[in-house]
């Protein structure tokens, strides 16, 4: 059934059932649900929610996506959770903080696939502290030889040749023959 004069579907507003009320109470649980909180500031707000940001800046990805598209920049606040990830802290040094965050270090170094991206475009050179856990990584270990190191890494080669893609990408790379 229409509203004379107008676009509006009764029957799908009450089968919807939106009162305010209930309109009130799914805004306060999507605040309170990080992921749903960014959303929701993205694709509806499209500005800074700052009553979600104290739930938003709890989880990681959702803290990083957020201070990329509506803080543009670094949000103090969320670095304590955001380091906690290594994944996203990797991202958020990338993105946000276009530089070294010494803080994030101890986190970012025990995950191969955020410490070999963050030794390669972050400090441009060998992380020797990492080492320990990117050479536990088939993936990682020949991203860091090819692109950190820029030679061959005897150490991690038995590691590597677990992954015969990488394997063979590597042996490529280093022009390396196999009988």
């Amino acid at each position: 059934m229409q509203m004379p004069g107008s676009d509006i579907n009764i029957d799908l507003i009450l089968k919807m059932n939106f009162k305010p009320k209930k309109i009130k109470d799914r805004i306060e649980a999507i605040k309170k649900d990080p992921e749903k909180a960014y959303e929701h500031a993205k694709f509806f707000i499209k500005k800074r929610w700052p009553e979600a940001e104290p739930y938003i800046m709890k989880d990681p990805q959702a803290a990083y996506k957020y201070a990329v598209n509506f803080i543009k920049g670094r949000w103090p606040e969320a670095e304590p959770y955001i380091m906690q990830n290594p994944y996203w802290a990797q991202y958020y040094v990338e993105d946000v903080i276009k530089g070294r965050w010494p803080e994030a270090e101890p986190y970012i170094m025990k995950d191969a696939r955020a410490a070999a991206p963050y030794a390669n475009l972050i400090l441009h050179k060998r992380w020797p502290e990492a080492e320990p856990y990117i050479i536990k990584d088939p993936i990682w270990a020949q991203y860091y030889s090819k692109h950190v190191l820029r030679k061959k890494w005897p150490e991690a080669e038995p590691i590597i040749k677990r992954n015969p893609m990488y394997w063979d990408r590597y042996k490529r790379h280093f022009n390396i023959h196999e009988i």
